[in-house]
């Protein structure tokens, strides 16, 4: 059977589930806000709990750049419960006690896992490891699918969040490597009086490197 998922520019699909936390209604509980919506694989694995564990640290630095986090697998809320508690008791890179302060979506019924196309194994028994970042007005900006051996970067997550945060307020984009602070690049000219206006710059704001290529400082 084959399942469809929203790509990069659609709107979030709608859905109403119960969470760790209580009934959410998507998007509409989470506009104003960025949010990052992940899938694990199943509750009480080794690389989801300390993916859990990670986002769980990380959770005031998100908040700090107006985003929410939100958990999904098709596991029970009970079985959600529960895993949320043991790792409480778990230690992982010196930290123990970590306790999860996000909602995690109960799926039985696959709904959501349908609707974002989560659903990739050859059973369907579980949901991969996928990533979609919205914006404040619930538009997908990034998907992202790991394999379900590799655990996420948490730090490229949230560099990509800032990115697109910059280029939404300045209208620029952000080089490889790019982490706040470092040079942006502008478009590209689009005609040809625009190429060579961007080569005989001199205002000294922006540092051509061709007439394709320029990056300014924010």
């Amino acid at each position: 059977m084959e399942y469809t998922m929203p790509l990069i520019g659609d709107r979030a699909p709608e859905f109403r589930a119960m969470t760790t936390m209580g009934k959410i209604n998507f998007p509409d509980d989470y506009k104003g806000s960025w949010v990052v919506l992940f899938s694990h694989p199943a509750d009480f694995t080794p690389v989801c709990t300390t993916e859990f564990i990670e986002f769980a640290k990380r959770k005031e630095e998100f908040e700090a750049i107006n985003t929410k986090l939100i958990g999904l697998s098709i596991d029970s809320l009970h079985s959600h419960l529960a895993w949320t508690k043991s790792i409480e008791q778990i230690q992982w890179n010196g930290e123990e006690g970590v306790k999860i302060p996000f909602p995690i979506i109960a799926d039985i019924s696959m709904n959501v896992a349908k609707k974002y196309g989560m659903l990739q194994t050859v059973a369907n028994t579980q949901t991969v490891r996928a990533v979609f970042v919205f914006d404040p007005e619930g538009i997908v900006r990034t998907i992202l699918y790991y394999p379900m051996s590799t655990g996420r970067n948490i730090d490229e997550i949230k560099r990509i969040i800032l990115s697109l945060q910059l280029h939404d307020k300045e209208n620029v984009s952000t080089p490889a490597n790019w982490n706040l602070g470092d040079k942006v690049v502008l478009g590209a000219p689009l005609t040809l009086d625009e190429a060579e206006e961007r080569k005989a710059d001199s205002s000294g704001k922006i540092n051509v490197i061709d007439w394709y290529l320029a990056t300014k400082e924010i």
